[in-house]
């Protein structure tokens, strides 16, 4: 039975900062990696969450973003040639075109290839992430959708990206129905990152019991309803793969 001790108050949790982000990041591509290397052929054809996308193509984007993520010339040119696609796709904003840039771009690629580029371009990302300089971080350059709102570069780039790929391995291990490698070091302090966040976006009360191997007890204010959910279903449902219902209506893009 959970008792006050195992409450943690939200405003208590430690947020990511830039060296631990890169640390977790390079955790998260090994995962990706070996996620990827263990579909089978049939695998890379299933359907996602990410409706306009099968296995091979959320893969795709992944890697695309990592090429992204490797040089700031990369970054631009995707966001340049993704801009037209947005209305071609139905969308509103301009990542969606990169987004689907880089899946077509990566269209003519075999899995072995796809497997291959994410190996090279996710080490390239990872070492330009990490050399970034913090006045660059810093600027307040991302005028996201709310509730996010205005951010810095860091935002993205030092732990933003990560769940990305955090999120896309969940959606794959659903699509696949292969059981998502998580723990309570590594997925767990991801969870409790995005809790702190989401709870600072909405700021209403809540006692919140996570479970699973990422799990965790948390509270912000006092008298707000008790929610007990699976820790990964949590970030599913607040990124709007899983419907939700009270509190859990408010989201966080992941």
């Amino acid at each position: 039975m959970m008792t006050e001790a195992d409450l943690q108050d939200v405003t208590s949790i430690s947020r990511i900062g830039h060296r631990e982000a890169m640390d977790i990041a390079a955790v998260e591509n090994r995962r990706f990696a070996a996620q990827l290397a263990s579909f089978d052929v049939d695998d890379w054809t299933k359907p996602t969450d990410c409706t306009l996308w099968d296995v091979r193509a959320l893969a795709a984007h992944v890697v695309g973003s990592a090429a992204a993520q490797r040089s700031p010339v990369e970054f631009a040119r995707q966001v340049r040639k993704g801009r037209p696609l947005v209305a071609e796709i139905g969308a509103k904003y301009w990542w969606d075109g990169m987004n689907e840039l880089q899946v077509r771009e990566r269209a003519a690629l075999t899995t072995d290839e796809l497997r291959a580029q994410w190996d090279t371009d996710a080490a390239r990302a990872l070492r330009a992430r990490r050399r970034m300089p913090r006045l660059v971080a810093r600027l307040p350059l991302l005028d996201l959708p709310a509730p996010v709102g205005r951010q810095p570069l860091a935002y993205l780039f030092d732990i933003g990206f990560t769940r990305d790929v955090w999120m896309h391995r969940v959606d794959l291990a659903v699509a696949t129905g292969h059981t998502v490698d998580v723990d309570a070091d590594h997925d767990g302090r991801i969870v409790a990152d995005i809790v702190a966040e989401w709870a600072g976006t909405h700021g209403e009360p809540f006692t919140l019991e996570l479970g699973g191997p990422a799990g965790g007890t948390y509270r912000a204010g006092t008298d707000g309803p008790t929610v007990r959910i699976d820790a990964i279903e949590f970030c599913r449902t607040l990124a709007e793969r899983a419907p939700g219902e009270g509190i859990l209506t408010h989201s966080l893009p992941l």
